[in-house]
């Protein structure tokens, strides 16, 4: 890697502070980062070394000595502080860093250890007697988010170890490159976005809660707190301890091409490096470098932690794989909510044995920042092996035939003018320019439910001005709709009712509907019950929808302002009466939970649902099966754990089910669910 540019002002090292630290929090939040690897780590290698230079100019928010860069916080305690690790990225660099290990230690380090550093997210997962208890991610290091909720689809992560042990497992929770293909493919069947790439597909699914549909994930040890188990036993040598896990059941790299080896000297580790570097584009699962550790737990006790990263291990980062190509054209998209996103379109290259045409270009600030022409030559590498993304021009190969790339002056899809007061640039007309999608999106199943009104319909409606948002759906006739296109009487009688039933759909699914920027399914239920009304919610400020449980303060202002963005459209829903019924909000008094929660047959249960639904719920959906829940009393969850006191299992109900029956939670059918919940059933 070639040597960070030097930032030579305080202006500049504050800027180089302020994008390090937003790329870490997307890195860290869903492994969406605006910079790539190489990008980022000579950006804080220019950090520290301007820190170094001026230390009385460092700023509190700096992302140096800092786990995780200091980009995510956790609420449950660390057992033991779960760090980082720092890098190099040459073989010179290397051996200063093991240079330096021995000069600390007075001696040559005993041996080496050499594994394959995996691309994923860092996780915690505690054992009590061999079961486990709790899934935890690294957060700040000190403290970490509980995700234990997705421990049953993560694979090489077992319930039950194989000796009764309490012992708490330290490893990468990843996406192969087949988990990666089979969880789009169950997106796309599903009608969710595909993911971009397997990190953040594996932040996003260790994460998400009541999806009604199952992603696994697997995991790889690299350390663990508490073995061998026994008191008074000597800790084990690094590659001692990985066979050890192994042992109990655990998955690690050792069955893979790039098993951790030790390695007698440092010549030895090097030559493991460059064998595991050549073995990058056969493995099964994406990695970014390769960790060297002193292999002996002497050394590793002796050489201690620092407050980011421990003294006895170190990454030697790999560059990100790229290609250089050219650069044909700039496409400009509009999204379902307005924002108008530049992509590039190249002449084909073939990376990591994937043909790529297209590249993300982020927005036009990227553009300008980088400096890039048609017709340029360019750098193109898959941003964590994975997302294509445009790098630099080779200026110094331009011909004189390049062309300035031309920004949009009025949106691409509407005409109308852009809001360019933000980076991301957005169409002032928001939702209202795709008016298609948004009418689309709110007709499906979950939402207001119009039968009839899909994609076609939803098109002719929009071009022939009959429909400009979901409201204008409400003030159809007969007579506008026979207009149409290979419309007859018996369809627009249909739709017209279908629209008729969408009236009285309650206030969550309406809600959903508006297509609210962080809301969902669950979101949207919560919100609803929460305040009771549109009225309520409209006038909720942030503190308040913070109040609701799953939203945070930066998600709340997110929701405010997307409702102020929407209110016309609110404004007329609500001349129409649509989404105006009233209920008991159920936000917390001086009442508890338990005594605000909706009085019913499930009330105080938590309920899981898995599996194919027969009978009287053969045909809800899963999000219809947790309404159902919910109106009931009950909570509806996606996992079972030890809080879930309920599991209604359909046919092939599969993990869940043999969990279910492990942890003595009481499991119930179909048929039987649908007899307890008789007088909830109507959920029209």
């Amino acid at each position: 890697m070639a040597s960070p540019a030097a930032l030579t002002s305080p202006e500049a090292y504050a800027d180089a502070v302020a994008t390090a630290v937003r790329a870490a929090a997307a890195y860290y939040a869903d492994g969406d980062t605006p910079l790539g690897d190489d990008e980022y780590d000579a950006l804080v290698r220019a950090v520290e070394a301007y820190e170094r230079e001026h230390p009385d100019e460092a700023l509190p928010e700096s992302p140096t000595g800092k786990v995780a860069g200091g980009a995510v916080v956790g609420d449950v305690p660390h057992s033991a502080p779960m760090l980082s690790l720092d890098n190099v990225f040459s073989a010179e660099e290397l051996e200063s860093w093991a240079a330096g290990l021995e000069r600390r230690l007075g001696r040559p380090a005993a041996a080496w250890c050499v594994e394959p550093k995996l691309d994923g997210l860092a996780v915690a997962a505690r054992y009590r007697a061999g079961r486990l208890t709790q899934m935890l991610t690294r957060g700040d290091g000190l403290a970490g988010e509980d995700i234990t909720h997705a421990a049953d689809a993560v694979l090489g992560l077992p319930a039950q170890l194989v000796e009764p042990l309490d012992v708490e497992l330290r490893g990468e929770v990843l996406l192969t490159h087949e988990q990666f293909e089979q969880a789009n493919a169950v997106r796309t069947a599903h009608g969710a976005t595909p993911f971009a790439h397997p990190r953040s597909g594996a932040a996003g699914t260790l994460r998400a809660k009541d999806r009604p549909y199952r992603v696994e994930l697997t995991f790889f040890a690299y350390d663990a707190l508490g073995l061998p188990g026994l008191p008074g036993v000597p800790g084990l040598d690094h590659a001692d301890l990985l066979a050890r896990l192994a042992d109990l059941g655990v998955n690690t790299a050792a069955t893979t091409d790039a098993a951790p080896r030790r390695c007698a000297t440092l010549a030895e580790a090097q030559q493991r490096i460059d064998e595991i570097a050549a073995l990058r584009a056969s493995l099964p699962f994406g990695i970014d470098g390769v960790v060297v550790k002193a292999d002996a737990v002497a050394d590793q006790d002796e050489a201690g932690s620092g407050s980011r990263a421990p003294r006895w291990a170190v990454a030697r980062k790999l560059q990100a794989q790229h290609k250089v190509t050219r650069l044909l054209a700039v496409e400009w998209n509009v999204g379902r909510t307005g924002i108008i996103a530049p992509r590039a379109v190249l002449e084909p290259v073939v990376i990591d044995g994937v043909t790529v045409t297209y590249a993300t270009l982020h927005n036009p600030a990227d553009i300008e920042r980088r400096g890039l022409m048609i017709g340029d030559q360019v750098f193109v590498y898959r941003a964590g092996d994975v997302i294509p993304r445009v790098e630099a021009p080779l200026a110094d190969q331009r011909t004189g035939s390049e062309e300035p790339i031309v920004f949009p002056e009025v949106c691409p899809r509407c005409g109308d003018a852009i809001d360019t007061s933000e980076q991301r640039w957005r169409c002032v007309r928001g939702r209202g320019c795709q008016a298609v999608a948004s009418v689309i999106y709110a007709a499906g199943r979950d939402q207001l439910d119009i039968e009839g009104l899909g994609g076609t319909r939803a098109v002719q409606l929009v071009e022939t001005g009959l429909v400009a948002d979901i409201a204008d759906l409400f003030t159809l006739t007969k007579e506008q709709l026979l207009t149409l296109d290979r419309m007859g009487e018996t369809s627009a009688d249909n739709l017209l009712a279908a629209i008729e039933t969408a009236r009285s759909r309650p206030l969550n699914r309406v809600f959903c509907g508006l297509g609210i920027r962080g809301t969902g399914r669950t979101m949207s239920r919560r919100i609803a019950a929460h305040f009771g009304s549109m009225a309520a919610i409209r006038a909720a400020n942030a503190e308040a929808l913070a109040g609701v449980d799953g939203i945070g303060a930066e998600k709340a202002a997110v929701i405010v302002a997307e409702l102020a963005d929407v209110a016309p459209l609110l404004d007329k829903l609500a001349a129409h009466g649509i989404g105006t019924a009233v209920t008991e909000p159920t936000a917390p008094a001086a009442a508890s939970s338990a005594e605000a929660a909706a009085e019913g047959p499930l009330t105080g249960e938590s309920v899981v649902v898995t599996g194919a639904m027969t009978g009287a719920l053969a045909d809800l959906s899963r999000n219809a099966m947790n309404e159902l829940i919910e109106r009931a009393g009950g909570k509806a969850s996606s996992s079972v754990s030890k809080r879930t006191t309920l599991l209604v299992a359909g046919e092939k109900a599969g993990s869940k089910r043999a969990k279910a029956e492990e942890l003595g939670i009481r499991i119930v059918t179909p048929e039987e669910f649908a007899v307890l919940v008789a007088d909830q059933l109507d959920l029209s």
